[in-house]
């Protein structure tokens, strides 16, 4: 059975780590299935918006400890592990540069690398029986899969340190507190509804969506006039899309706009 399931739900890509057995674990084969899956849905002009989400009772619990345990059975050498770090900056920049939303649904616990998962997707929504922690520090390792630049900028340095130094597990309600995820629902509702975002994301006029995400993806590592002039070269390849007349137009004309994505 694969360890990553890949789903056409209208324009939604679903991707659902499938390795239930191991709580949705990390190794090698599934982090370069992900990353290989991400980069073909946002390639297909058929797909729209990705979801991302965990079979079974996990979202993901991080790295493959029993993978772990082999390189060290075989004498501990980093370059045996790295094939399973190694495989996050994949990932990361297939999401990073995806013009299209990528939206993380968060069924339950999403520790060490698959807290780090949920992090750098562009949305998160949680079951109510989420749970969300860094964990890497509990097993003397250091946090990856992007982590490190993601959390500071959604919750804040002093938290995020906190989050990394304990490792401590925290609720879905917690995480909303805090900014990690924008909506928390009932584990039955959890997946319709967000596909349900993700279908109206995907029927949006694409390029300006792929703007927008760019734009706020770079935003925290712009000055004043760096973001000024982004917007301005946004708008400009906005403005001459057919998706833009079509917008207008259809406001005007008060009726639902029709995208083409061109």
């Amino acid at each position: 059975m694969s360890s990553l399931l890949v789903e056409l739900q209208g324009r939604v890509a679903v991707l659902t780590l499938n390795r239930p057995e191991a709580l949705n674990a990390l190794d090698p084969t599934l982090g370069q299935a992900l990353a290989h899956e991400i980069q073909r849905a946002a390639e297909d002009p058929g797909v729209g918006a990705i979801l991302i989400t965990g079979a079974g009772r996990a979202f993901c619990s991080g790295g493959d400890i029993a993978f772990m345990k082999s390189v060290f059975d075989k004498g501990g050498r980093y370059e045996d592990f790295e094939p399973l770090v190694g495989g996050g900056p994949g990932v990361v920049r297939a999401i990073e540069s995806c013009a299209k939303p990528v939206i993380a649904a968060v069924n339950g616990a999403a520790a060490g690398g698959g807290m780090s998962l949920a992090l750098v997707c562009d949305v998160r929504w949680a079951s109510e029986k989420a749970r969300f922690g860094q964990s890497f520090v509990k097993i003397g390792l250091h946090p990856d899969w992007g982590s490190v630049h993601a959390l500071p900028r959604l919750i804040g340095q002093a938290r995020a340190l906190e989050l990394m130094w304990t490792g401590d597990l925290i609720d879905a309600a917690e995480a909303q507190r805090i900014g990690l995820v924008t909506r928390v629902l009932p584990e039955a509702d959890l997946l319709p509804k967000t596909i349900d975002f993700a279908a109206r994301l995907a029927d949006g006029p694409a390029v300006a969506q792929g703007e927008i995400k760019r734009s706020v993806r770079a935003s925290l590592g712009y000055t004043l006039d760096q973001a000024l002039d982004r917007e301005l070269t946004a708008q400009k390849r906005c403005w001459n899309t057919r998706d833009a007349r079509e917008g207008i137009t259809a406001f005007l004309e008060k009726r639902q706009p029709r995208y083409e994505g061109r």
